[in-house]
């Protein structure tokens, strides 16, 4: 049974991310979570409403949150009605990305689908403000970032971006596993380079277990000259492959946390056209955070 949290405001961005989670599991057996955060604006003077028509603003907030939730439930059991799956709702007062972290802790979520606005931002012009500090805030799940009006495409071609500098653990790449057996999808592993030059010993290295890890999927490595930017350079192999998925770790000096930082002129071109998926840095500690899981995870009936 897996565990999805979903966030949603209830726009038609959020939607999106919804539709598309319900059909990339339509086959998994999955409890969703929805979760809409609110935060009421505290009255800095005596001359500040704290009421409406007799209603505490906080009290109303919470009704059209709780409110917004049943008809996101409604409105998907009208249109998709999958006896695999369940659903949750939690109307939350605190700060998203906050929230997001007690949920994925209290629930042993297994992953966290929102969708992206591609926002105007001054600093996050390539995903949107609430994507990219969801990304960096949450440690422990992966998270899959939708595009706004990204239709449903079965991910059978993934692409895993790499500099082959850190070796990957087994709990860090299952993810990435699973979804490609789930989709009989082929990875490609693309390594972007500034000026293409022989890999060192310690990359080999960790190329190497790269496929051994990976030897149940098909796979491929493409090395690629960088064009502008790693995440220019990323959208147009994406396009050139035809690729459904883009994978990524995020950890210190990874080309996640290189395309949050370049400069503004060189990632506006890069609109997250396709989804994301953003593995977190585990190491040996989600390793046996998966063991102790099993252990105390009940089989489903």
């Amino acid at each position: 049974m897996q565990k999805i949290l979903i966030p949603t405001d209830f726009s038609e961005n959020a939607w999106n991310a919804i539709v598309y989670a319900m059909q990339l599991f339509r086959n998994r057996p999955c409890t969703f979570y929805f979760l809409n955060t609110y935060t009421p604006v505290i009255p800095s003077s005596r001359f500040m409403a704290k009421m409406v028509d007799g209603v505490r603003i906080e009290d109303a907030l919470r009704d059209s949150s709780e409110r917004g939730l049943k008809k996101t439930v409604e409105r998907i059991q009208k249109k998709f009605n999958n006896p695999n799956h369940q659903f949750e709702t939690i109307s939350s007062f605190n700060l998203l990305t906050e929230e997001i972290k007690e949920i994925v802790d209290a629930f042993s979520i297994n992953l966290v689908i929102t969708g992206t606005k591609g926002a105007s931002g001054v600093d996050e012009v390539f995903m949107g403000s609430n994507t990219v500090r969801i990304i960096k805030s949450v440690k422990k799940c992966p998270i899959l970032a939708i595009p706004r009006n990204f239709g449903f495409v079965a991910p059978t071609e993934i692409a895993f971006a790499t500099d082959f500098n850190r070796f990957y653990t087994t709990s860090e790449l299952a993810p990435l596993v699973d979804m490609a057996k789930m989709f009989q999808a082929t990875i490609r592993i693309v390594h972007v380079q500034y000026g293409i030059k022989a890999l060192s010993e310690l990359q080999q290295f960790n190329l190497n277990m790269l496929r051994r890890y990976l030897k149940d999927v098909e796979h491929y490595v493409h090395t690629v000259s960088e064009l502008n930017s790693v995440s220019q350079t990323l959208e147009i192999f994406s396009k050139e492959l035809d690729i459904h998925l883009l994978a990524m770790l995020n950890y210190q000096h990874s080309y996640m946390e290189k395309m949050t930082r370049e400069p503004i002129v060189k990632r506006t071109a890069f609109h997250t056209q396709i989804p994301l998926l953003v593995i977190p840095e585990l190491g040996m500690e989600g390793s046996s955070q998966r063991t102790k899981a099993k252990e105390h995870s009940v089989p489903s009936s």
